[in-house]
C-alpha cells in the first residue's frame, strides 16, 4: 500500500486506476461537453479517476485506488478582526509567499488589466528578483498590453508585449493536445501562440490563477441556500453547452436526462460542503471542483517552457481565506486596499474591468459617468468592422472565423470517420449552427467537438 496526498488546490492531476470496466464514461463526457471541464474525479474512462483535492489517498500494490480521506475541508470560521488587521495579515502572508516561491530566481510575470497580477506586481516590486513582465492582446482587439506596460513601468520591470494572431491554434494543436491531454477545450490557452517566445525567456512563472475567486464574493447578492444549486448550474453550463450535452446523451442512448443527472451530481457535491454561509459555500464548491479540473489543466502550457508558481494556490492562502469575514472579501476589497496602500501609482492605472476608471474612482463605472467611454468604444468597434477588421473580443474568433480557419476546422472534424462516437449528422448540426445561425452560441459546442474529435483520433492511433 502507498498513500498520495493531494494539495488543497492541485496543480497536477493524479490519475489512478479503479476496478471498473474499461469503458468510455459517456455521462462524464457529456458533462465535459456542457461545462468545459470534467466534474469531480471523472475522466474519459470508467476505470480511471483523478484523486480529489485536499485528501490522503490509499493506493494498493496493483496501483488501484482504495479509499480517500480529507486532510483539509473548506470551512467558514470568520474571526472577529478589523479590516485593517485583515489587510495587514494579507500583506504579510502574500508577500511572504511570493518571496518564498521566487527564492533567488528571475520572475516571469504575466500582467493583465485586472487585480490578481497587479497585486503580484506590488509584491515583486519590493523584492530584489529581476522581473520580466509581459502581456498579450488579440490582434484587432482591446489593447490589454497598454495597461500592463504602464504597470511594468511603475514597477521598473522589463516588459514584453505579444500579439495573439488569428489561426495560431492549428500549428500548435497536436502539441496542446499532448500537454493538456484534451481535458480542456483548445481555444482558451492563448499562451500556446507565444510558447516559443516563452522558451526564449529565463525565469520562473508567477501566475495569478484563482485570486479572483478567493478574493471576491462567492455568490451574487440575494443567493440563498435554496437557490445555490440553480445559480451554480447556470454558471457551469456554457453557452450552447446544454444543447450539445443533450445531443450526445441522446446519441449515446443514455438513461434518464442529462440535466437531471448533472443537477443530482452537483447537489450531492454541495451537500458534502458543511458551510452555512452561502457565499463561502459557493467559493468552496468552485475551489473543490472548478480549480483542479478547469483552471489547473492548462498550467501544462507554461510548464512546457519554465517552472511555475501560484501564490493564490498556496495552502496557507486557502486557510487564510476561510478565516476572513465575507464582507472583507466581497468586491475585491482586500486586494484593492493592498494595492492602494502599498503602491498608489499602480492603483491610479486603469482597472480593465472598470475601464476607463481606476482603483480610486471605479465606483463611477456606471451611467452617466461611463457613457462617453462606452460611446467611443462602440465607435471604435464599428470602425474596425467598416475597415474589414472585426473587433476581436474572444479567443475563438481568432480560431474559427475566416476561410483559412474554416478549412482547418472542417479537416479536423470531418476528414476522418468518428462514428459512432461523433457521427457526421451531429457534427454537421453544430457546425451549421455556428456558420448559419449564431456563432456566439455555437462557439463553445464547436470547440468541444473539436477537442473530443482530436482526443478520439489520438486514442485510436495510440
Amino acid at each position: 500500500m502507498k498513500t498520495i496526498k493531494t494539495s488543497i488546490l492541485p496543480t497536477h492531476p493524479h490519475h489512478v486506476k479503479t476496478r471498473a470496466p474499461h469503458e468510455l464514461d459517456k455521462k462524464a463526457i457529456c458533462i465535459f461537453a456542457a461545462t468545459g471541464f470534467f466534474l469531480g474525479t471523472d475522466t474519459y474512462w470508467k476505470d480511471e479517476k483523478v484523486l480529489p483535492p485536499g485528501t490522503i489517498n490509499t493506493i494498493d500494490e496493483e496501483g488501484y485506488w482504495v479509499d480517500s480521506k480529507p486532510w483539509f475541508e473548506w470551512h467558514y470560521s470568520p474571526r472577529n478582526i478589523s479590516f485593517a488587521t485583515a489587510l495587514s495579515e494579507f500583506t504579510t502572508l502574500f508577500e511572504s509567499i511570493c518571496k518564498e516561491q521566487a527564492q533567488d530566481q528571475a520572475v516571469l510575470l504575466p500582467l493583465s488589466g485586472g487585480l490578481d497580477s497587479r497585486t503580484q506586481a506590488v509584491a515583486y516590486s519590493k523584492l530584489d528578483n529581476p522581473v520580466t513582465a509581459y502581456s498579450y492582446s488579440f490582434k484587432n482587439g482591446f489593447a490589454e498590453s497598454g495597461i500592463a506596460k504602464k504597470m511594468a513601468e511603475v514597477c521598473n520591470f522589463d516588459f514584453k508585449e505579444f500579439t495573439i494572431e488569428p489561426g495560431y491554434l492549428w500549428s500548435h494543436l497536436e502539441e496542446l493536445a499532448s500537454l493538456n491531454k484534451c481535458y480542456s477545450e483548445f481555444t482558451h490557452p492563448r499562451q500556446m501562440a507565444v510558447l516559443d517566445d516563452f522558451k526564449q525567456m529565463e525565469g520562473v512563472f508567477s501566475l495569478g490563477h484563482w485570486g479572483d475567486v478567493l478574493f471576491d464574493r462567492g455568490a451574487a447578492v440575494g443567493t440563498t441556500e435554496n437557490t445555490i444549486l440553480e445559480e451554480l448550474y447556470k454558471k457551469v453550463i456554457k453557452k450552447g453547452g446544454l444543447e450539445l450535452a443533450n445531443a450526445l446523451w441522446e446519441q449515446w442512448e443514455l438513461e434518464g436526462s442529462f440535466e437531471a443527472y448533472l443537477k443530482q451530481r452537483m447537489e450531492a457535491m454541495l451537500a458534502r460542503i458543511k458551510i452555512d454561509n452561502v457565499s463561502a459555500k459557493v467559493r468552496a464548491f468552485k475551489s473543490l471542483f472548478w480549480a483542479p479540473r478547469w483552471t489547473s489543466v492548462n498550467l501544462r502550457v507554461f510548464e512546457a517552457a519554465h517552472p511555475f508558481q501560484l501564490p493564490y494556490y498556496d495552502d496557507r492562502m486557502c486557510a487564510f481565506i476561510c478565516s476572513i469575514p465575507e464582507a472583507y472579501l466581497a468586491d475585491r476589497k482586500l486586494q484593492i486596499a493592498y494595492i492602494k496602500q502599498q503602491s498608489p501609482a499602480l492603483a491610479k492605472i486603469t482597472w480593465e474591468a472598470a475601464r476607463p476608471f481606476n482603483l480610486y474612482n471605479y465606483h463611477h463605472n456606471r451611467v452617466p459617468y461611463n457613457l462617453p467611454y462606452r460611446i467611443v468604444h462602440k465607435l471604435q468597434r464599428e470602425i474596425y468592422g467598416v475597415l474589414g477588421k472585426p473587433y476581436i473580443q474572444r479567443n475563438w474568433e481568432l480560431q474559427f472565423l475566416g476561410m483559412e480557419n474554416d478549412k482547418e476546422l472542417q479537416e479536423h472534424l470531418f476528414c476522418e470517420n468518428l462514428d459512432p462516437f461523433l457521427p457526421n449528422t451531429l457534427l454537421d448540426s453544430f457546425y451549421n449552427g455556428f456558420k448559419k445561425k449564431d456563432a456566439v452560441n455555437y462557439s463553445h459546442p464547436l470547440s468541444m467537438l473539436l477537442t473530443l474529435a482530436v482526443w478520439y483520433k489520438s486514442r485510436n492511433h495510440a
